[in-house]
């Protein structure tokens, strides 16, 4: 037995393969969650599917781990596809149920761990940090374009009010970093990377949970990182990258940067792709990949990197 789930703000919607019992719907509160909870227990399903909804299933989600039950989250774009390919064109909470339980059972995605309630805290602090950072950048070139007085001292007071937050979430991801042994050994571990930082190996263990135990292949994959083709008979079309974990590969831009100009060996390939004449964009791209190659063979081998002796 599947079970789909269309999550939004207020409330849930619940679809079955096979039909063992009508679709319902429950407040999407603690007291939803706890009665779908008690009742999922009891039918013991193969697979629970619900889309990200950009956080609303956060909270279902702690509740589903919570009780150990297989529960998936999948992107929503995947579903809208299978939806379209076998022709559900109609959109209705009940309908988005239905075609993510027939999706759990045409397609049988992978039930892979799933993080914690306290690896939720961490990415939640994560996003929160990456977040006011992204608001302190819009600030300050506000500041910058501002001519008035008044409007400069009050986007003054609110870049104050941003650092003082950052200063106190930075402070609570160390503690919940140096809480957890085996969070703190990787991040002491990446950090030996050139290019990383304390913010960086933060991310990568928040949101890459799955760094070290994937191929080189496949981690490039799950970052989106990885050439996607676009040829059709003779036609040779232009690689691209795309789709994966849009914040991870986000964030690694500049650490990617620092590490061309830092990491001895990284700044021979990336200077090897300018002469052979690729544009800047495609060669930072590669080195960007190469990066995560490489921070992704350190945490398999349990090696800190170590800068080449004629370097």
């Amino acid at each position: 037995m599947n079970i789909g789930i269309d999550v939004s703000k207020d409330h849930l919607d619940i679809a079955w393969l096979p039909a063992i019992r009508p679709a319902m719907q429950v407040p999407n509160n603690t007291q939803g969650h706890q009665e779908l909870c008690a009742l999922f227990a009891n039918q013991q399903p193969q697979r629970i599917l619900m889309e990200a909804t950009g956080g609303y299933e956060r909270a279902l989600l702690a509740a589903l781990l919570e009780a150990r039950l297989p529960v998936i989250v999948i992107n929503p774009r995947q579903v809208r596809d299978f939806a379209k390919a076998t022709n559900r064109l109609a959109k209705t909470d009940n309908i988005d149920a239905a075609v993510l339980a027939c999706f759990a059972e045409v397609v049988k995605p992978d039930i892979r761990p799933l993080p914690d309630t306290k690896a939720l805290e961490l990415q939640d602090l994560v996003a929160r940090y990456r977040q006011l950072v992204e608001l302190r950048t819009a600030e300050m070139n506000r500041h910058q374009q501002a001519v008035n007085v008044r409007v400069k001292k009050s986007i003054d007071v609110i870049i104050t009010t941003i650092n003082q937050q950052l200063k106190e979430l930075d402070a609570q991801l160390d503690e919940l970093i140096r809480s957890t042994p085996a969070w703190r050994a990787k991040v002491d571990l990446l950090k030996t990377m050139k290019g990383v930082g304390d913010q960086t190996a933060r991310m990568l263990v928040a949101q890459l949970p799955e760094l070290g135990r994937l191929s080189r292949q496949q981690i490039a994959r799950l970052v989106g990182l990885a050439p996607i083709n676009r040829d059709s008979g003779k036609k040779r079309g232009k690689r691209s990258i795309g789709g994966g974990r849009s914040c991870v590969r986000s964030m690694l831009y500049m650490p990617a940067l620092s590490a061309v100009r830092a990491n001895p060996k990284l700044r021979r390939f990336y200077k090897h792709l300018l002469e052979m004449g690729k544009p800047k964009k495609l060669a930072l791209i590669a080195a960007m990949r190469k990066f995560l190659i490489t921070l992704n063979a350190m945490m398999r081998d349990q090696k800190a990197w170590q800068a080449p002796i004629s370097a």
